[in-house]
Parts: structure tokens; sequence; C-alpha cells
């Protein structure tokens, strides 16, 4: 008899996720729609390597909310932060469902540095490499698709 309670705690406790686990956002919340406020270039030298449109993330609260619960990001656009001034940066991606590309450019707007297919809902740091005053978040893949280098620039336009 004392086999069965057991086996029941055991069956419970094998079907919990861990508590600190980051869990998946459920499938029939609708995502948020892309609000399109400007277009974005990626440049090199004279050259423009591509341009897409964005949302501006230019208060705490729109920073803060960036791209998560986004379950479609539209092909060619991106998020672009803009910080009050250049410091070091550092993202997570709670709450996100796909996986970006994080590009972090100085206060100048040259890329730093680019950390590509970071992890849905992660809680890990996703760090720039010196100061970033501007920080783009594009899908997974994209900038290396577009051949996006450190010393590339950025320049955009609101809408």
């Amino acid at each position: 008899m004392r086999a069965i309670p057991f086996l029941v705690l055991a069956f419970v406790l094998c079907g919990c996720p861990e508590p600190d686990e980051p869990q998946p956002a459920p499938s029939s919340r609708a995502s948020i729609p892309f609000d399109i406020e400007g277009t974005l270039s990626f440049v090199r030298g004279t050259d423009t390597l591509r341009t897409i449109d964005i949302e501006i993330a230019d208060t705490d609260s729109t920073r803060s909310r960036g791209l998560m619960q986004r379950s479609e990001i539209p092909d060619d656009t991106g998020m672009l932060f803009v910080f009050p001034a250049a410091e070091d940066q550092a993202f997570y991606m709670a709450n996100t469902p796909r996986s970006l590309d994080i590009q972090f450019y100085g206060a100048d707007s040259t890329l730093l540095n680019v950390v590509e297919n970071t992890t849905p809902y992660s809680f890990d740091n996703v760090l720039s490499e010196g100061p970033a005053q501007f920080v783009v978040e594009v899908p997974a893949g994209y900038s290396r698709r577009i051949g996006l280098v450190p010393g590339d620039r950025i320049t955009w336009t609101t809408r």
C-alpha cells in the first residue's frame, strides 16, 4: 500500500517544471502587432547594404518591452532602441518567443558587435562590447545574411 502514494507523488513531481525555468507564452496569446515608425539603413562606406522598416523604442517603457511577446516579426523589419547616452548595454530574452540578432552601436552609429541567434525566453545577459547608444533587434540570422561586420553604420528616418 505504501507504493501507491509514492508512485502518485513521483508522477506529480515529474510533470512539474522547475520553478525558475522560463516558460513559453501560451500559443493562444495574440502577437503584438508591428507598428512601423520609420526606416533604418545598414551602411558600409557609401553603400547601403539593406533598408528595413522599424519600430522605435525611445522611452523607458518601450525599451523595457522591446520585442517581447512577438510571435511574428515581418520580413525586413526590426526594432531600434535609442538610449539617452552611450553605456554598456545588457539585454535578455524573457518573454521573447523568437530568436533574434541583437546589434550594438556606439554613439556615432557604428556597429560594435552583434550577438546572433539569441535563445528565446532566456534570462542570460546579451552584452554590448563597449558603450552603445543604439541597439537594433532583427530576426535571427539577418545580420549574417546581409554580411554585417563591426564598423558598419546605421542611419534612420522617422515617419
